[in-house]
């Protein structure tokens, strides 16, 4: 659906691609950030994230929540939000579906691993690898390196949590090769797909916490908005056992985030005086919010959820062991090259930092299996928590 406000991001006007692109090689009726969507789905990035943790690592569960249903989720809020605030769908859509690219295995285990890793080589950032995963690392196309996505997409990938200072390597390469206004808030679509990334795990965590048995109905009792959901939900179906509730919990609180976010972004853009995107960016601040009462239940919330489900003795001892495979499998590459696929061997740099950097790209793309997979061949047999 095209975006019906003025201060919308717009297709015809975006600022271009970094490779220019004959009209010639445009497949099919499609508009520049609908293509953008459609090459994020379509790459080997993206089909990656399948098998990439959400919260739980290597789940051995099928109705847990991975990278990409995670992904999907978001999109799906993404373009709701989007929708009622007269955005343009398709590009919020590309930004959620794509935010989550540069995680490496194992989640933030993963990421803290690979952080440690390359200390003084520049460190590592998964937002900062999604830029460098969609602009060098993927490369389906004869022409260039990347996905050669729309100005919009990578402003919006790079910064849809709010301006940039200081960037990290990856993220400041990208920015030096196609200049993206670090210094400055992004476009609207970019602050929604952000905020439904929040809404989506601030609530489908929830479901998979409980559905793995960390987290207990009465636990989340303590959560003020949970509670009063919960009373609610117990009004509308009475009699009804609690869980069959637990999935009507999750949706109704939602429903109540999303509303909120689209009411409350609805003040704040009239109240702004912003009429077009230039306008957006030259805000000052962040203009799609949660009202005040919102922000601070969340809040509340996110505390909860990480002291009783991400810092859970279970989930701790996980990410120990996953820290563990990512860090290991840096050392044995290292130490002995050969043992990375030839085409990671051929094209590793002789100098550093840019030799370790390869090392953590390619590590970085596995998927949780892969690692573990690669670690019981180049390093040897590791003891992993139960349901791991």
């Amino acid at each position: 659906m095209r975006a019906t406000s003025s201060w919308a991001s717009t297709p015809d006007l975006s600022r271009g691609r970094l490779h220019e692109e004959q009209s010639g090689t445009v497949r099919g009726p499609r508009d520049a950030f609908q293509r953008d969507r459609d090459r994020i789905i379509h790459s080997i990035s993206f089909r990656r994230l399948r098998h990439k943790t959400q919260v739980f690592m290597a789940p051995d569960g099928d109705h847990f929540r991975v990278r990409l249903t995670h992904s999907l989720e978001v999109a799906q809020i993404g373009r709701t939000v989007a929708r009622a605030l007269g955005l343009n769908e398709d590009l919020t859509e590309a930004l959620c579906l794509a935010h989550d690219i540069g995680h490496p295995p194992f989640g933030h285990a993963g990421e803290d691993a690979l952080e440690a890793a390359l200390a003084g080589r520049g460190g590592f950032d998964h937002n900062g690898h999604t830029l460098r995963t969609l602009t060098e690392l993927d490369r389906p196309y004869p022409s260039w390196n990347g996905l050669n996505l729309t100005w919009e997409t990578l402003e919006g990938l790079a910064k849809h949590n709010g301006p940039i200072a200081a960037p990290e390597w990856a993220l400041a390469a990208a920015d030096a090769q196609f200049p993206l206004e670090l210094d400055r808030w992004p476009s609207l679509e970019a602050q929604v797909a952000a905020l439904a990334d929040d809404i989506a795990y601030d609530n489908h965590d929830i479901d998979d916490g409980l559905r793995a048995g960390l987290l207990s109905l009465d636990q989340l009792m303590q959560v003020p908005m949970i509670a009063e959901g919960w009373r609610r939900v117990e009004a509308k179906f009475p009699g009804v056992p609690a869980r069959r509730l637990i999935g009507e919990l999750i949706r109704s609180q939602i429903g109540e985030m999303v509303n909120d976010l689209i009411a409350s972004t609805q003040a704040r853009l009239a109240e702004s005086g912003v009429e077009t995107p230039a306008d957006v960016r030259a805000a000052g601040r962040c203009l799609v919010t949660f009202s005040e009462a919102m922000r601070e239940a969340e809040r509340g919330l996110k505390r909860f959820m990480y002291a009783n489900l991400y810092h859970h003795p279970n989930q701790m001892a996980a990410a120990e062991a996953a820290h563990g495979v990512v860090a290991g499998l840096f050392a044995a590459y290292a130490a002995d090259p050969a043992q990375m696929p030839a085409e990671w061997r051929e094209a590793l740099p002789a100098e550093e930092p840019w030799r370790g950097r390869h090392i953590a790209d390619f590590i970085a793309g596995m998927t949780d299996r892969y690692a573990i997979a690669r670690y019981q061949e180049v390093v040897g047999p590791i003891a992993l928590p139960e349901g791991f």
